[in-house]
């Protein structure tokens, strides 16, 4: 393909009716497919506009950056990507595209595969209402809008009328008003908006533009105006009211919707811009649509897509890891969402990738967003290309927080201590290491280095010897074996079921302390599905003396033990009970699983900190071992 001069020019009262022919075409409902919007906004954002292979792009000024729009119309817009991909890497400056619709996300991943990070933009998210909806508020969810409603027109005689040249300077001089009795909360975005306000207010006829007040004993005390969105969308740009004035705001959204929209399907009342009260104000009306939109940036490193790299992940699974097909989907199920795979493309395909899970990390007496490092792999012959440190670098600039891992070799640890990680996580002894007391009651193998310890139950009947079952024990350089006898008989704790809430909150009460590493209910939950598929289970063991008052015991009363199995072995994955308390259990659990081998994981684990946490204290003997791996 040529590449063409792309040739941007500031947006001007000029470009509406060719803007307005390509914003048709594409017909969308995003409130940022108006001229109006864009065209009031310019001096803000620096909108400049331009038309590409029958496309209208807009770019803007964002945090710093140009941005451009997803091209726009019914021109050819994957050639307009390309020139603006080649403009971008001639002028060296990153390209990003904002906002991206649910459509546009996986037609640019279609085009360009590997080529994009896509990114959700929550704080862009446009709340959509019916037209009805607002206009009666009827139901039970609304009854405190009209309530509200009926508070405003008790305080005194009330009118609503279109705002029109006759009463648009009454109506900017309540803006001022206005401005005075926000004076306390007052901020450069209320500063920029009042500036964009009044560019509306000076175009209201060139822009199209439709308003309405509201009068309370003659005064304005309230206003809104919008246009036109799209064949069944008006789009509301601004809403301002007394903020002492009860009910002002309910009633001029109605009153608005019921004189100014009649004949449209939906009402868009745009997005809320991350301000956490407006996000509650509009999401207590409850939309219709919450129209998601996206943020796409050129990158070499990106978010792995499950249906489109879906069979490229297992390979590099099953290559790298050996693990089981059944698994592999269990784990993109439940645990791979549209954030949390980063994945390199080389050669049209995924070749290297690794998953950033989110846990929550205590430290300084208070939880931290953390991302659990997992499944870092890449295909053989793709290997020693730097691609899963390029991975994890990208991922500590994209995430911001600590990150944390498990090496799963010893080798390992020195390979991401370059990278900057430390050790922070203890690695844990569940049967203590002592002297043997007896051949026939315990005896311990120690290897050289010790991930798992593991040992064999023998019953008081069986009066074999170690060194007749020494060779059935799982004995490798990172397994500590040992065999011992039944303790005498002792009152046993009573096992009963746990779901994923209780599990987290037991979890939390017996290891909550600096560095520990919280996993959320989901995540148990998954735990517990892949626990379940090895033919083990989560249980809560409650104290003998504690089963005829169940009704009462607080979780801290109880244990946890969650286990899976693997032949003859019976794998402890976590548990917060005592060696001593796990031996009166072992007999039990070993004849109902039919095993006779006990493995207990001790995972060591590392910490990375961003920039802003490096001075924090950190335990260096937290708690991690619930891996999920």
């Amino acid at each position: 393909m040529k590449m063409t001069d792309v040739k941007f020019h500031e947006i001007t009262i000029q470009d509406k009716k060719w803007m307005d022919e390509k914003f048709a075409e594409d017909d969308r409902n995003a409130c940022e497919y108006t001229f109006a919007n864009n065209f009031i906004w310019r001096k803000v954002y620096q909108v400049e506009v331009a038309e590409l292979y029958g496309c209208l792009l807009v770019r803007f000024v964002e945090q710093g950056e140009h941005c451009y729009s997803y091209p726009i119309g019914a021109g050819d817009k994957k050639a307009a990507i390309t020139q603006l991909l080649f403009l971008c890497q001639k002028e060296k400056r990153p390209f990003i595209m904002s906002p991206l619709s649910e459509e546009d996300k996986k037609q640019l991943s279609e085009w360009f595969p590997g080529r994009f990070l896509i990114e959700k933009d929550r704080d862009g998210y446009d709340y959509i209402y019916s037209r009805e909806k607002l206009a009666t508020l009827a139901g039970k969810k609304l009854h405190g809008k009209r309530n509200h409603i009926a508070r405003f027109k008790d305080g005194g005689d009330w009118s609503y009328e279109p705002l029109t040249g006759e009463n648009l300077e009454e109506c900017r001089e309540m803006t001022y008003t206005w401005i005075r009795m926000r004076s306390e909360k007052w901020n450069e975005e209320m500063e920029e908006e009042i500036q964009v306000l009044h560019e509306a207010f000076d175009h209201m006829q060139e822009l199209e533009l439709t308003g309405g007040i509201l009068r309370q004993e003659g005064q304005i005390v309230a206003f809104s105006i919008g246009e036109r969105q799209n064949t069944d969308t008006f789009v509301v740009h601004f809403e301002k009211a007394y903020p002492d004035m009860q009910g002002a705001y309910p009633m001029i959204n109605q009153q608005f919707v019921l004189h100014a929209c009649e004949g449209y399907t939906y009402v868009n009342r745009e997005d809320d811009t991350g301000d956490l009260g407006l996000r509650k104000a509009k999401l207590s009306y409850y939309p219709d649509i919450l129209l998601k939109k996206y943020v796409a940036r050129a990158s070499r490193v990106v978010y792995a897509d499950k249906e489109k790299d879906g069979e490229q992940i297992q390979k590099i699974w099953q290559t790298c890891f050996g693990d089981e097909e059944g698994d592999i989907a269990l784990y993109l199920q439940h645990r791979m969402t549209d954030d949390n795979m980063l994945v390199i493309y080389e050669d049209g395909k995924a070749v290297s990738m690794a998953s950033f899970l989110p846990v929550q990390y205590y430290v300084n007496g208070e939880y931290q967003a953390a991302r659990y490092v997992y499944a870092v792999a890449t295909l053989p012959e793709y290997r020693r290309r730097g691609l899963a440190r390029e991975i994890l670098e990208f991922a500590k600039a994209e995430y911001d927080e600590p990150l944390i891992l498990a090496p799963a070799e010893e080798s390992l640890f020195s390979y991401y201590e370059r990278m900057g990680f430390h050790k922070a996580f203890a690695k844990r002894t569940l049967f203590p290491e002592r002297e043997p007391i007896s051949s026939e009651e315990w005896a311990v193998k120690r290897p050289a280095s010790g991930n798992i310890q593991a040992a064999e139950w023998l019953p008081d009947r069986q009066q074999q010897s170690r060194e007749s079952q020494a060779g059935e024990l799982p004995v490798s350089d990172d397994v500590q074996a040992a065999e011992w006898h039944t303790p005498a008989a002792q009152t046993m704790d009573m096992p009963e079921s746990v779901t994923p809430e209780e599990y987290v909150k037991i979890r939390d009460a017996h290891y909550e302390t600096e560095g520990y590493v919280r996993w959320d209910a989901a995540a148990v939950s998954y735990a517990m599905e892949l626990a379940a598929s090895c033919g083990g289970a989560a249980i809560a063991v409650v104290p003998e003396n504690e089963s005829t008052r169940r009704e009462q015991p607080g979780t801290e009363e109880k244990d946890i033990l969650m286990y899976e199995k693997e032949g003859e072995t019976l794998g402890i994955i976590e548990t917060t009970l005592s060696a001593s308390k796990l031996e009166q259990l072992l007999p039990e659990l070993l004849s109902e699983t039919g095993t006779r081998t006990v493995a207990y994981r001790q995972m060591e684990g590392m910490l990375w900190l961003p920039g802003s946490m490096r001075n924090l204290k950190v335990n260096r003997e937290g708690y991690l071992n619930l891996t999920l791996g």
